[in-house]
């Protein structure tokens, strides 16, 4: 597979995790995306409850508001995560964006029960999307709230559909995962059920600060092997750094200090003491940059290195968990997840996060 880290160019920094794009074959004009983006009689793909709420509704978004006038039935997902929250509420995506992970149709193993026997089609990869395919799926709603379109593919979008695009109040791809579910919900007329499930996450996360007060004050930081020497480290922006303080850890300062507007600080080997925090989290693109860091003599030198208080993880499945941060996502990684944590929070080297 090609190496997954990139940069997000929109976020000036942004997160990682970000497959090569390829283009889907698709230019198409807005006459034609205006004809395809008809009503049709028949039944959409998924079994989609009845809404909630009433209609109609406006949502609130980075290019203005978008009137969606009746409960939709045939939703198109074109954020990097935003399938997970769409199916968390109980509705089925007719189509939907790959990010990243080879999944079958780009949805992970924490939602794939939700998804059931459904096979929503791939309506494009990373940014890049196949307007002539959404069109032809004739959906009633487009959602993009976790995404970074630009202006011009949320107007050739409307031209299909009703179109949510990403929010003005945080940075493209920014928005904390509870906004995200709210403004999927309301788009669904299900903002009961949004605040309900946005609830219970929370709860589970107050439960893990109950039984793990040892979180509780400490440095934390993920990072990741950038190559060339350099690392990057998530500030306060990002989900991972908000996953850690949800747990109770603390970002450094000189961490949050270095990303400054971004979401991404790039450390150099010389400052690598700056990843000598309380826990560190790995996200590794091949079993290769573990032995890499293995053979650091630098790293090696780190308290965090020698007392074993670093987890190492790979994209599949528990980085992709921390980067989707979504209300399936989020219940798997804090199962797999925080028992490791709390081996390396220990500093023993002997009980090592697995």
């Amino acid at each position: 597979m090609t190496a997954l880290f990139d940069r997000f160019p929109s976020t000036g920094g942004g997160r990682l995790w970000r497959v090569v794009a390829w283009m889907l074959g698709a230019s198409v004009t807005l006459a034609a995306c205006g004809a395809a983006g008809g009503s049709s009689a028949e039944s959409p793909s998924g079994a989609n409850a009845g809404a909630e709420g009433a209609f109609p509704v406006t949502v609130e978004h980075k290019y203005g508001s978008t009137l969606i006038p009746s409960a939709p039935e045939r939703v198109v997902s074109v954020g990097l995560t935003d399938q997970d929250a769409i199916l968390a509420l109980g509705v089925t995506p007719v189509g939907v964006l790959d990010w990243f992970g080879d999944q079958p149709h780009a949805v992970w193993p924490w939602a794939q029960d939700e998804l059931g026997d459904a096979e929503p089609a791939i309506v494009g990869l990373d940014t890049e999307l196949n307007y002539e395919l959404i069109a032809s799926l004739r959906p009633d709603l487009i959602i993009g709230a976790h995404s970074g379109l630009a202006e011009d593919q949320y107007t050739t979008l409307s031209q299909i559909a009703p179109t949510v695009a990403q929010s003005g109040e945080y940075a493209d791809y920014g928005a904390p995962w509870q906004e995200q579910t709210r403004v999927i919900g309301r788009a669904l007329g299900r903002a009961e059920r949004a605040e309900q499930l946005i609830a219970e996450i929370e709860d589970l996360f107050v439960e893990v600060r109950e039984a793990h007060p040892e979180f509780q004050g400490k440095s934390a930081v993920v990072a990741t092997p950038i190559g060339g020497g350099i690392y990057g480290a998530w500030g306060s922006s990002d989900v991972s750094g908000r996953f850690l303080t949800s747990l109770g850890f603390e970002l450094p300062d000189e961490i949050v200090e270095l990303t400054g507007d971004g979401v991404q600080a790039d450390i150099s080997r010389e400052q690598i003491e700056l990843l000598d925090v309380d826990m560190l989290i790995w996200l590794l693109n091949s079993p290769d940059e573990r032995q890499t860091l293995a053979n650091d003599p630098l790293y090696q030198e780190l308290g965090v290195a020698s007392e074993g208080r670093d987890v190492f993880l790979e994209y599949e499945p528990f980085g992709a968990a921390i980067f989707f941060s979504s209300p399936l996502s989020l219940p798997f990684l804090l199962d797999g997840l925080v028992p490791q944590i709390t081996a390396a929070v220990d500093g023993d080297p002997a009980t090592e996060p697995s």
